[in-house]
Order: structure tokens, then C-alpha cells, then sequence
């Protein structure tokens, strides 16, 4: 099996590790930290919003079994990628949309799929689409966050519909 890897920011990434953990064909997830300017943030550092970065989620995939479409379907499920930095309570840019695309293809499928997802909705899609950078893995506690506390999702309400 030759995996690839996506990267998608949607808010708190508790929530949207627990999304594509779930999804048949996702080999491996990691939460962590991207879009920003400091080497090996900390997430004390990212949530006072002195770094730039996002709160991410690195997915591991076998496109075989899953596409990169089918990723980007639930990225757009898991958040309002209407507001810009915030999802529900969270605030801040660390909580921002976007896809870090991982090449030339990622990048204009992401772009395709923007463009198809906003003609459903009433207001404008403010999710960046950008080079995928560095991406610095969150404390060990961060991971799997949900699944070790038995819980399936974060409650979040959407509202771009």
C-alpha cells in the first residue's frame, strides 16, 4: 500500500481528527499545528495566537481505498467554513479553515470542491487553500483526544447552510 497524506484545518482538531479517524481507508491520523512562522509551537503558545499557526490534522490515507475527494467532503461536513477564525465557542486564528494542500493535484481539487461547496451555500466560503508547510505534531494528550475519553465528537453547531 503507498499512503498519502492530507491536511486540513477546521477548528478545534479534536473534532475533525475524530471525523476522519472514522472513515474507512484513513490509515493514521495525527493532530497538530500548521500555517504559522515558530519551529516546534507548543500548544499553549498557538492558543495565546502568537504563532500563526492552525490547529491541523495530518491524514494518512491509502488511495485505494479512499480519494482525496472523499476527504475533502468531510472536511466540508465538519465545520462552517463561513467564519473566519472561529468554529462554535472556539476562537481565534489558530481555529480557521483551510486545506494545506500537498501538491499540484490536492490544490486544484481543493480549489474544484471549494467552488462546487459554495454554490450551496448563502454565504461566502473564507477557507484558505495554501501550500502545505511544516507541520509540528501536538503533545501526546492531544491525540485521539475524544477516543480516550470514550467520546465520538465535539458538540459544534453549524450554521452555513
Amino acid at each position: 500500500m503507498i499512503s498519502q497524506t492530507a491536511t486540513f484545518a477546521a477548528g478545534c482538531f479534536w473534532g475533525v481528527e475524530a471525523a476522519f479517524r472514522a472513515l474507512p481507508g484513513v490509515t493514521r491520523t495525527t493532530v497538530g499545528y500548521t500555517g504559522g512562522s515558530a519551529e516546534h509551537p507548543t500548544y499553549d503558545q498557538v492558543c495565546r495566537g502568537r504563532t500563526g499557526h492552525a490547529e491541523a490534522v495530518e491524514v494518512e490515507y491509502d488511495p485505494s481505498a479512499i480519494s482525496y475527494d472523499d476527504l475533502l467532503a468531510t472536511f466540508w461536513s465538519t465545520h462552517d467554513p463561513t467564519t473566519p477564525d472561529r468554529q462554535g465557542f472556539d476562537v481565534g486564528s489558530q481555529y480557521r479553515s483551510a486545506i494545506f494542500a500537498d501538491g499540484d493535484d490536492q490544490r486544484a481539487a481543493a480549489l474544484a470542491s471549494r467552488d462546487a461547496h459554495q454554490r450551496s451555500l448563502r454565504r461566502d466560503i473564507v477557507t484558505e487553500i495554501v501550500d502545505a508547510g511544516p507541520f509540528w505534531t501536538a503533545e501526546d494528550y492531544h491525540q485521539q483526544y475524544l477516543e480516550k475519553r470514550g467520546q465520538a465528537s465535539c458538540a459544534v453547531t453549524l450554521g452555513a447552510a
